[in-house]
């Protein structure tokens, strides 16, 4: 994992087309801006894990995702 500190106002880019920008920073929160083309999505991880939860219950996932899925919930 690389860890990069960021003071709010300041930004990193991933690749080129994908900007993240720390607004405000709080006592446990930080609000972050994502700048991302509208084919990329983005979604809080939470809610990835819920929808390969959901479509690992009705068999539409490989099992390659599956041993991810797996993985990543221990």
């Amino acid at each position: 994992m690389l860890v990069i500190r960021r003071r709010c106002g300041e930004s990193l880019m991933i690749g080129d087309d994908v900007e993240i920008e720390v607004l405000e920073c709080g006592g446990t929160h930080v609000k972050l801006g994502i700048r991302a083309p509208k084919q990329i999505t983005v979604l809080r991880k939470e809610i990835h894990l819920t929808g390969r939860q959901n479509r690992l219950a009705t068999g539409e996932l490989s099992s390659a995702d599956m041993s991810r899925l797996l993985k990543s919930l221990r």
